[in-house]
């Protein structure tokens, strides 16, 4: 049985229980066990423009706490896994260290931070998922989105390719499902600039969107609570903006894993879909 620290942010609690749900079930199938940061706070993503030092410490005060427990964290959110493996190098140097030891703080365990979907790859690994599916999706056609955090800042992250990544393609290929390959995997999905500018952040969702209408795609899939707020929760707002119809379901990985490791579909939190995936569970 693996372990890890579990550290669910701010946005997966609120807005992707399903996620959540369907990762834990996922775990129990492959022998993670996680243990929860419940003493976890933001990860310091949203001050990080107003305050840099400040986010990093609010960062690396839950790496502490993973490594008082003496555990490796695993998140769910690209910008949560992008902030506290910047605060994991951070408190290396000796400078940043010491404010944060300062707060009170300690970090007497060097940890790593790492994606759930990261963990999959490099612990669980492609053979042994593979050997675990029970229900191969041989009638879907996914397209994956990375979103620009699972692989950025490129010094942080360096297990796939930043110019042409693969891990997510790869995982989604076990499941059966036709994975649709196309030139615009790296592109943005609008979260980062819609406080600012909704017209723009919906403009370039919609892109994706297309792309995916164009390919004949059932399902999105995504690894990043925000990216799902831009492809599924706005996707209304989408057609209405661009007078177009997609409907197309939006699923996180780990819910597409779970079907083909023959969980059933409550189990893998496809009821709380925004977009209901009738058309993957009438593929079944």
């Amino acid at each position: 049985m693996k372990r890890y620290a579990l550290f669910l942010g701010c946005t997966v609690p609120v807005r992707a229980q399903h996620y959540e749900l369907a990762t834990r079930n996922v775990a129990k199938e492959l022998g993670i066990e996680f243990v929860d940061l419940k003493e976890g706070s933001c990860c310091g993503f949203p001050l990080k423009a107003l305050d840099a030092e400040t986010s990093l410490l609010m960062a690396a005060r839950n790496v502490g706490l993973a490594s008082n427990l003496g555990l490796d964290v695993v998140t769910l959110c690209n910008s949560c896994t992008a902030m506290l493996s910047d605060a994991q190098v951070k408190l290396k140097e000796s400078e940043f260290r010491k404010k944060f030891t300062e707060l009170g703080f300690t970090y007497p365990n060097e940890i790593k931070v790492r994606h759930f979907v990261r963990v999959l790859y490099e612990d669980i690994g492609v053979e042994d998922i593979k050997k675990a599916i029970r229900k191969p999706l041989n009638n879907l056609r996914i397209i994956s989105h990375y979103g620009c955090h699972y692989l950025r800042p490129s010094y942080l992250h360096t297990f796939d390719s930043v110019e042409n990544p693969h891990t997510l393609d790869e995982l989604t290929g076990l499941t059966g499902a036709t994975v649709i390959d196309y030139q615009e995997k790296k592109l943005c999905c609008g979260g980062s600039v819609l406080g600012v500018d909704e017209e723009l952040a919906v403009k370039m969702a919609n892109q994706k969107l297309s792309i995916a209408k164009n390919n004949n795609a059932d399902v999105l899939i995504s690894i990043c609570p925000f990216c799902t707020v831009m492809y599924e929760d706005n996707q209304r707002k989408v057609e209405a903006k661009f007078n177009t119809t997609y409907n197309i379901p939006v699923l996180y990985y780990p819910q597409l894993l779970g079907l083909s490791l023959g969980l059933p579909p409550d189990a893998c939190g496809l009821k709380f879909n925004r977009i209901k995936p009738d058309n993957i569970i009438s593929k079944l």
